[in-house]
């Protein structure tokens, strides 16, 4: 047997992050595309304009695609808890099963079941009955997110537990305190707003390139300004929680706060903020930056004096805290790079975001065709379309990664937590497998949606979904003549 230098650990953690990002492609999208067509049919029971209607029922196709997608690819995931992390389930499995099996029988009950009745309903319930069908899927959803995020936020944060001293795995004293977990409620809020703002640029994206095919005009057009007035709202909203969130782990996760300042030394009270650096991992120092005073203060204590712990000093406390159980030989440096370029991409989208929308909003207004005369704008805002899933990993990276080398912080490794009778060719065939499968999907996905908005809003291609296909829009290809 040739060797390819390859491990089971190695391979076991790649493994549960691809499939971790292939499905975190899909669950804000989802969540977020639930909220933004429960608004547009509001919208419709509100005002009883049958644009919104005819919106609500076309981006619930692409509703409903992603959230296929997104439940094949999570049944996938909790299959690797059993299969390559079979010492963390036994060590977790108290703490971790009671939120998993309340979002299995609860939550995602509750969405799947009333996602049928919205599919298949239109024409047997008054709208706001059919209204209240889509809010309970979104609340499903979100309360689907709200108790992963509640066993994540133990993995990040452990509380109300104690240590089983015949078994050395955890056991749960206090699901209150593990629902109360200070990190599931700074981290719940941004997962959620980043949802809203996920869907809603998906959205905008979508209409920008039919705009420039100058395709049912007036629909996306009205479709973009409801997705950019929403994206808008949750684009400041995820810089709020986000600047929350970051605060809470300058004590809770120290380390990762550091890296992602790229602090390795501790900071001076002017508060040097690094907007661009290079680094030396290996020998754990800054090579090069251009640094901003008092920015870093501003940002971590909301004052110009202060000083945060670098690196270098946090690597000493963590090892003078757990040599004694865990031995000398831990490396407590987190992956400098990923999370110094990660948090750079999702603060910098968040701004982005933010200041796409408030000029989408200005050129898209009623009675301006600005929108259609500025290309160069539909083009930035359909490339837009990929962003989110960009910055959603981003932040999936700092979350997971910034936790390093533990599973569960203070408490499992993750090298103590992996299966011990895997197989390197195993682990690399189900690799291989799972790539092509969740490529697959995706690809069946991406074609589905574009063959929905090439066909437009007026093709009747579910029951349910009912539309005139003799209504012309006065602005659509070939009567639009406005450039």
């Amino acid at each position: 047997m040739f060797n390819l230098g390859l491990d089971i650990l190695g391979l076991a953690r790649f493994q549960f992050a691809m499939t971790t990002v292939f499905h975190f492609f899909f669950v804000p999208l989802s969540i977020g595309l639930a909220f933004v067509v429960a608004v547009m049919e509001t919208m419709y029971a509100i005002k009883g304009d049958e644009d919104y209607k005819k919106m609500a029922q076309f981006w619930g196709k692409i509703f409903l695609y992603s959230f296929a997608v997104g439940v094949v690819t999570g049944i996938i995931q909790e299959f690797q808890f059993g299969m390559n992390w079979s010492e963390y389930s036994r060590f977790m499995g108290d703490i971790f099963g009671a939120p998993l099996a309340i979002e299995a029988l609860a939550a995602f009950f509750l969405e799947s079941t009333f996602i049928g009745m919205w599919m298949f309903t239109w024409d047997r319930f008054n709208k706001w009955v059919h209204t209240l069908f889509i809010w309970l899927v979104m609340f499903g959803s979100s309360l689907s997110a709200l108790w992963i995020l509640a066993a994540n936020s133990f993995m990040q944060n452990p509380l109300g537990y104690i240590i089983n001293q015949k078994t050395g795995h955890v056991q749960m004293t206090s699901f209150g305190q593990v629902v109360g977990n200070p990190q599931l409620w700074n981290e719940f809020p941004h997962v959620i707003f980043g949802a809203f703002v996920t869907a809603s640029f998906v959205i905008a994206g979508c209409c920008a390139w039919r705009l420039l095919k100058k395709d049912h005009v007036s629909f996306y057009r009205k479709s973009m300004n409801v997705a950019l007035v929403i994206g808008l709202i949750f684009s400041l909203g995820s810089i709020a929680s986000g600047d929350f969130q970051t605060r809470y782990l300058i004590n809770n996760q120290p380390m990762k706060f550091a890296a992602m300042e790229g602090l390795y030394k501790d900071s001076t009270n002017k508060g040097e903020w690094s907007a661009v650096s290079t680094f030396n991992t290996k020998q754990h120092k800054s090579t090069w930056s251009i640094d901003v005073p008092y920015v870093l203060n501003l940002l971590s204590y909301h004052k110009t004096t202060g000083t945060v712990k670098g690196m270098n000093t946090i690597n000493k406390e963590l090892h003078a805290k757990y040599d004694k159980k865990f031995g000398s030989d831990m490396n407590y440096y987190v992956p400098t790079n990923t999370l110094f370029w990660s948090f750079r991409i999702m603060a910098g989208a968040g701004a982005l975001f933010a200041l796409l929308a408030i000029v989408g909003l200005i050129m898209n207004r009623k009675k301006s065709q600005a929108i259609m005369k500025q290309r160069w704008f539909l083009y930035i805002m359909g490339l837009c379309l990929w962003l989110p899933f960009v910055v959603n990993t981003a932040g999936w990276f700092v979350t997971e990664f910034g936790r390093y080398p533990w599973i569960v912080y203070g408490l499992l490794t993750i090298a103590d937590a992996v299966s011990p009778n895997v197989s390197v060719a195993s682990l690399l065939t189900s690799n291989i497998v799972y790539f092509l499968m969740f490529a697959g999907m995706g690809l069946v996905m991406v074609v589905l949606s574009h063959r929905a908005l090439k066909a437009g809003p007026d093709v009747d291609n579910t029951d349910g979904y009912a539309t005139s296909d003799t209504e012309l829009d006065p602005y659509s290809k070939g009567a639009f003549n406005h450039d």
